[in-house]
């Protein structure tokens, strides 16, 4: 017993001859005899974490003939019951980490005997790490029997992380910074599987996780797929993994989403197929909890909804995944369409994501057909792209003509409702002004810096009145060239068209202000242009006259 340190004080046995008892004095609970020599047990030795533990992992390399006496089974349910027992139930720990049982006076207790030891706090995962030292097998049984006594599985799900990280180097080479305890991130363990272990233990682990949503991290889960797929893990548990990620998807980052491509065909840089899937995943358990279509409420009732929070955060997540793989020569338009069109138009309070990873796919595939372009530019709603985005579109040559037409008229739309709104802005100025002015004479200064500023803000309405004026010649010129395309085929008539509404609309734009505001403030222009309207009547009458 003394060479074997079974128990926690090896000075608590003595020696009689060829017999060791126990130095309490209490009487043997039973005799073990090995040859010549006997042991005289007290019942010292399933009260103890670390002698039950011990216990355990000594019948691993007699194994079949332990389970013959049932010793496993008993050390396993001794094991469990203390892991579950709940360290404040009494407002005093009843278990240590590594230590005995203690008494309700806070003192060490060995066996059965205070010994005025003083115990120390404990935490809910307190036993991951011993745990983890025990096979697999024998892991497996032990968590078993601690959710058969009821044990929260959160509690369950920590220590299967810890127990997967110990002995699968994968999952560690992304372990992030922002880890609450050191406990989940066992490092330097100096213990190493061989592949096939490895995969085995990713099959078994996938088994005992919970489903329930956010007990078991994203970034684990990501870390347990993506090792899955290198080691060739059954199709079953990654699947599995797959509908688990799925199902807490707004949870994750871009950097999780991004997975290489581990096929044998390597058809493209990052693993799209396994995104599509887990967003369907995702899709359809959003659907699940959210019960009512889409469809049958309100938009605004819709934008406030909290449930709408999760396919937000999702939609926002898939448009930045888009935008990372786009750049891939290799990705097939259907394989980005199917994607991007997967979340639902009312998941997507604004576009501009789509548009920047659809502008960047056009710009990494310039070969693609005009048909083309104009059905991946479909999925973006010119609707919901802001006036930044509206702005840059415009002037845009990659996108088809029929699209930069649809984002000029929005666009004026848009502009009209900025100067409505500061057109009222400036009433409610102007009213507030002629109301105070009577009453507070005496802050003339004040009200007629008022004055300049409202003079001011109507001469950026007068600025952005003369804006929407050109886009909308610019859009009724364009409009006709593009039922000139459908009577005239040929690729000249396209490359003018690009050439004048295309590179040259910027320069236009910007310089429709100046010549506008130029022309009315010079009186010299006007006279001129007055002149040339009379020449013209003169030169009218003399030929009618002729």
């Amino acid at each position: 017993m003394a060479c074997m340190k079974l128990g926690s004080k090896t000075d608590a046995f003595k020696r009689q001859g060829q017999a060791w008892f126990c130095t309490t004095g209490l009487p043997s609970d039973i005799v073990v005899e090995v040859g010549e020599m006997s042991f005289h047990l007290h019942k010292v030795v399933l009260r103890n974490w670390k002698d039950s533990l011990k216990a355990l992992q000594s019948c691993e390399d007699v194994l079949p003939y332990a389970e013959e006496l049932q010793f496993p089974k008993k050390f396993i349910d001794c094991l469990a019951a203390k892991a579950c027992t709940d360290p404040n139930l009494f407002g005093w720990p009843v278990l240590e980490h590594g230590g005995p049982m203690r008494s309700p006076g806070g003192s060490v207790l060995w066996n059965g005997i205070s010994t005025g030891a003083q115990p120390k706090n404990s935490s809910s995962d307190w036993w991951y790490e011993d745990a983890s030292t025990l096979s697999l097998p024998l892991y497996k049984r032990l968590i078993s029997a601690m959710e058969s006594r009821g044990l929260k599985q959160e509690i369950i799900a920590g220590s299967l992380n810890f127990y997967a990280r110990k002995y699968i180097p994968g999952l560690n080479r992304r372990q992030g910074s922002t880890e609450s305890s050191n406990r989940l991130a066992p490092v330097g363990s100096g213990i190493s599987l061989s592949e096939e272990d490895q995969k085995l233990l990713i099959e078994e682990i996938d088994h005992l996780l919970p489903m329930q949503k956010g007990l078991v991290p994203t970034k684990f889960l990501f870390g347990l797929l993506r090792t899955a797929k290198i080691l060739r893990a059954n199709p079953s548990c990654i699947s599995n993994l797959e509908k688990r990620i799925g199902v807490q998807l707004d949870q994750a980052t871009l950097e999780d989403l991004l997975m290489p491509n581990f096929s044998y065909s390597m058809e493209t840089l990052y693993d799209v197929d396994c995104v599509q899937r887990i967003l369907d995943h995702f899709l359809v358990m959003d659907q699940v909890v959210g019960g009512a279509s889409p469809g049958s409420v309100d938009d605004a009732q819709l934008m406030g909804s909290p449930s709408l929070t999760p396919i937000t955060m999702v939609a926002k997540l898939i448009d930045g995944y888009l935008a990372e793989v786009a750049p891939d020569v290799n990705l097939k338009l259907p394989k980005f369409q199917s994607l991007a069109a997967a979340v639902p138009e009312y998941a997507r309070p604004l576009d501009d994501g789509l548009y920047r990873a659809i502008d960047i796919y056009l710009k990494s595939h310039p070969w693609l057909a005009e048909s083309d372009r104009e059905q991946l530019c479909r999925l973006m709603d010119c609707q919901k792209l802001s006036l930044e985005a509206c702005t840059h579109a415009a002037q845009n040559e990659r996108l088809p003509l029929r699209i930069i037409v649809q984002v000029l008229f929005f666009e004026q739309l848009q502009l009209r409702t900025s100067i409505a709104g500061c057109l009222l802005v400036s009433d409610n100025l102007d009213g507030s002004r002629q109301l105070r002015s009577g009453l507070m004479g005496q802050n003339d200064g004040v009200w007629a810096t008022a004055a300049r500023e409202n003079q001011v803000l109507k001469v950026g309405m007068d600025n952005m009145r003369m804006r929407v004026s050109e886009l909308e010649k610019e859009c009724s010129t364009m409009r006709q060239e593009i039922e000139k395309l459908g009577r005239v085929k040929g690729s000249s008539t396209w490359g003018n068209v690009s050439k004048k509404f295309g590179f040259r609309l910027k320069s236009q734009m910007c310089s429709a202000q100046e010549g506008s505001v130029s022309k009315q403030n010079n009186p010299s222009v006007q006279s001129e242009k007055s002149k040339n309207q009379h020449k013209g009547k003169h030169k009218k009458n003399i030929s009618s006259d002729e």
